[in-house]
């Protein structure tokens, strides 16, 4: 069913002035001295870590050849990283370097601080129907582009629920069979330290975090705020099942544990992870870990290079 011409000409008009108001007629955005699509590239590396420069032209509706070459400015200026991908070397996956992350949260806080002021003007009752009408809209010119409503991202949730001890036990073991040679040991290390653990989340300085989709528990993160002593935060059990990776949930994943580290007030975090995964080495740095110890270990079937990574308390 059509709509009234009407309508169509009043949601063409606010949609102008949406694109006016926000700054996309400009030459730069969001307090930064980048082009709208660039500051929107950031964003989507940001969310989908590991993302291709052919997904990323796809999400950004852009020409490659137009992609390619902002990409290339952005390496240039030390805020994109990219890597060969694990199956095909020719395929680049993209991150984001330290100083890109902090120049996504200034864009971040630039967005919020934008936003807020407008909501300000607003009724709780108003502020609901915008946000329920700008989902329904940009959906829907989702649908009509990619002719299927697009797939909603995983969801947090916090503490242990049905099934949690296996399946994040399975994701380790799965993945680090395939990546490493892992075998029984290790998943039976990995079983019995986070059944000890949720025996020990009634403390407030131990806490959980899942990523959910349809309702199966797709990434998962822990900080273990006490087998390293008092004031030192661990950083555990962190992994995204593969079909998910590049759709931001390890990102908010570790950004739940991390915000819950620093209203605990602990003095630092460590985690201990394995040499070669450079995407996720780039996701610890661009939250302020370090890498300060890196050793050689046998102990889970095959030679690994073991690195410890510490983050003070910002």
């Amino acid at each position: 069913m059509s709509e009234p011409s009407s309508v169509i000409e009043l949601v063409r008009e606010a949609s102008r002035q949406l694109v006016r108001e926000l700054g996309f007629m400009n030459e730069s955005l969001a307090g930064t001295d980048l082009s709208p699509s660039a500051v929107h590239a950031l964003l989507e590396i940001e969310t989908h870590e590991g993302i291709t420069a052919r997904t990323l032209s796809t999400i950004l509706r852009l020409e490659k050849s137009s992609v390619s070459r902002m990409l290339r400015k952005l390496i240039l200026s030390g805020d994109v990283f990219e890597e060969p991908g694990e199956q095909d070397g020719r395929e680049r996956r993209l991150s984001l370097t330290a100083a890109g992350g902090r120049r996504v949260e200034a864009i971040h806080t630039f967005a919020r601080e934008q936003v807020a002021c407008a909501l300000d003007h607003l009724s709780p009752e108003q502020r609901n129907v915008v946000l329920d009408g700008l989902r329904l809209y940009a959906r829907s010119l989702a649908a009509k582009t990619d002719g299927h409503s697009p797939v909603p991202p995983a969801r947090l949730v916090t503490g242990y629920r049905p099934g949690l001890i296996a399946r994040i036990t399975e994701m380790h073991a799965l993945h680090y069979a395939r990546t490493s040679g892992f075998g029984q040991a290790f998943e039976s290390v990995v079983a019995g330290g986070l059944a000890a653990f949720c025996d020990r989340l009634d403390r407030p300085v131990n806490n959980i975090w899942s990523a959910i989709q349809d309702d199966r528990i797709v990434g998962s993160v822990a900080i273990d705020g006490e087998d390293l002593g008092s004031g030192t935060a661990h950083l555990r059990w962190f992994i995204v099942e593969g079909a998910v990776r590049g759709g931001g949930a390890g990102r908010r994943l570790l950004s739940a544990a991390l915000d819950f580290v620093d209203k605990s007030r602990f003095e630092e975090t460590h985690l201990w992870t394995f040499a070669g995964l450079a995407a996720a080495r780039h996701l610890y740095e661009a939250h302020g870990f370090v890498c300060v110890e890196e050793r050689s270990g046998k102990q889970w079937g095959s030679e690994v290079l073991e690195q410890r990574f510490v983050r003070p308390r910002p």
